[in-house]
């Protein structure tokens, strides 16, 4: 007579998951349950990077394919919580396992977080994180995801599969409403003195420094021009980065006879 299996069903479920035990010929006759034991909110991996409590799981479902679905859903949620226990610095490579952590009590502080935590989000590129780099370096604060869907110029959908991770926790009074975006490279002298807090001196050096080498983002504006934080904040979805307009092209020479 076969002996019983010793693991308990969550651990055999997780092997049959990670492919290290062979899958069943046929279901289980009955829903096998786990216990599940929820400790205090892990601390702190890095600044901008932690774990709070778990979400608490939603009620079994009467359908037998749902309840499949979410036990299922619950197998790969526990196999993602031992990798992250064994490699805290994983990537996440979707946005279903964006998810999963965000169910398992895990949270990115926006305006906190560091490099390393950005480019743990499935598409953040360096060049994204070290921009936000910059910007929390000069003190600049993002208030929701539009602001970071303008400075980052992400496809929203991307944006909503980071979105269960993201927490924009603002450290100081919230910015001003943003009003239509102004061409930092392309806007006539007029049109940039109404941007709130750029002063004479400041709007001379900016058409000098655009002239010499078109702005990319806020953040080479901001270290340009040294310009404040407060600033900067007040402009993130006020003004634009594109190309300045090619300028007058000389007339072509016209051709000779019999040329």
């Amino acid at each position: 007579m076969a002996q019983r299996h010793w693991l308990d069903p969550l651990a055999r479920q997780l092997l049959i998951a990670t492919g290290q035990l062979p899958r069943p010929q046929r279901p289980v006759s009955g829903p096998e349950q786990a216990s599940e034991q929820d400790g205090a909110a892990t601390p702190a991996l890095r600044h901008g990077w932690w774990q709070s409590g778990r979400v608490a799981p939603a009620a079994a479902a009467a359908d037998p394919l749902a309840a499949e679905g979410e036990q299922q859903e619950a197998i790969e949620r526990e196999l993602l919580a031992l990798q992250l226990a064994q490699q805290p610095g994983r990537r996440l490579n979707s946005a279903e396992e964006v998810a999963r952590a965000a169910a398992l009590g895990w949270r990115l502080d926006v305006n906190r977080a560091m490099a390393a935590d950005w480019l743990r989000l499935p598409g953040c590129s360096p060049d994204q994180a070290d921009l936000l780099q910059r910007l929390q370096a000069g003190g600049v604060q993002l208030s929701g995801p539009e602001d970071l869907q303008r400075v980052l110029q992400i496809d929203p959908q991307r944006l909503r599969g980071w979105l269960p991770l993201l927490e924009f926790r603002w450290y100081g009074s919230p910015p001003a409403a943003a009003p239509a975006p102004v061409a930092v490279n392309g806007a006539p002298a007029e049109q940039l003195r109404r941007l709130q807090g750029l002063g004479e001196a400041q709007l001379a050096r900016l058409l000098q420094e655009r002239i010499r080498r078109p702005f990319r983002d806020l953040a080479d504006l901001q270290q340009r021009l040294a310009l404040p934080a407060a600033v900067i904040e007040s402009w993130i979805g006020r003004v634009s980065f594109d190309p300045p307009p090619p300028g007058p092209r000389l007339p072509r020479a016209a051709r000779r006879p019999g040329r």
